[in-house]
């Protein structure tokens, strides 16, 4: 840092009534800032200085402000918000740190944590139907479940479909013994992990027994009317345009639709994805929303996002 650039800012924090909740524990928070931003940070009475190059103090001055927002309606920041914080301010965002969806089972705060998230959070609660495109890590299953337990919660909806084309990635599992349910579980894991994260296991057995829970293979939804029902269509990539158009048509009153995909991984062989198509036929269409994440969007490890890049520079 070069001290005749220094530049200092402060940021009241009178209104924070709990502390821990923006500074983190240890202080943790505010070292990530520190790292991701290249700024020094100290307390002076109810004020938190900044100090650093000009333009390092203005985005760590937006993150903080987003932070605090967040703090003080009651969210729990983490270092990992921090970092997501820091990466909106690159990209001029200018929007505050998420408040929480819901809470999982375990007390952790579930919330929107990159801007595409949060895109894709407001365009559930806009439209009738959402469709989510991006790479792996981006949270689109999750989120997508998050919103459906949130509604159910709400008793916006009576109850959840959750569906998936069985289709083998990129390799042949062969005959699988076992009674329906066990012949399709793993092409399901994926909806049964999300919905762990959010209610205990006795209670997601529960509402299968009652149907309020439904977890089913796209073939098995030809004919039905989904009615009062928040319905997901997860892997979409894979349905074929025509076992999209069925999926679609489905949908009835009182009802929800989001249908997620990752349009490089199609495993589909000799057909058209059915996303793909629906995304370019349903773009300009009334209560419909089409949502993009990008490489930024991932929240997993931060290797994910860099093999999400080094593969979407090289052709399939």
């Amino acid at each position: 840092m070069v001290l005749d650039r220094l530049t200092t800012r402060s940021i009241s924090l009178e209104r924070l009534s709990d502390r821990v909740r923006f500074f983190g524990e240890c202080d943790g928070n505010l070292s990530a800032l520190e790292q991701g931003l290249d700024v020094r940070l100290r307390t002076e009475d109810d004020r938190l200085v900044l100090a650093g190059e000009e333009r390092n103090v203005e985005r760590a001055a937006q993150a903080v402000t987003r932070m605090l927002e967040a703090a003080m309606e009651g969210t729990q920041i983490t270092p990992h918000d921090v970092a997501l914080a820091v990466a909106d301010t690159e990209r001029s965002e200018g929007r505050a740190v998420a408040t929480t969806l819901l809470r999982g089972q375990r007390g952790r705060e579930i919330r929107a944590r990159t801007a595409g998230q949060r895109s894709f959070v407001e365009a559930i609660e806009a439209n009738t139907l959402t469709i989510g495109i991006g790479p792996a890590g981006t949270g689109k299953t999750f989120l997508s479940v998050v919103m459906a337990v949130r509604a159910l919660k709400a008793h916006e909806v009576a109850r959840v479909v959750l569906s998936r084309p069985a289709i083998e990635a990129g390799e042949k599992l062969g005959f699988l013994p076992g009674d329906f349910r066990e012949k399709v579980d793993p092409y399901m894991r994926p909806l049964y992990d999300a919905l762990g994260e959010m209610l205990e296991e006795g209670v997601v057995a529960r509402y299968m027994e009652r149907g309020t829970i439904e977890v089913a293979p796209l073939a098995y939804m030809r004919g039905r009317t989904l009615s009062d029902a928040f319905v997901i269509l997860d892997e979409a990539q894979n349905a074929t345009r025509g076992q999209l158009k069925m999926f679609l048509t489905r949908l009835g009153s009182g009802s929800k639709m989001v249908v997620v995909g990752d349009v490089t991984q199609i495993d589909l062989i000799g057909a058209t994805s059915g996303l793909v198509d629906a995304a370019q036929r349903l773009a300009r269409v009334e209560d419909v929303a089409v949502v993009e994440f990008a490489e930024g969007d991932v929240v997993r490890h931060p290797l994910v996002t860099r093999i999400v890049r080094a593969y979407g520079n090289v052709p399939q």
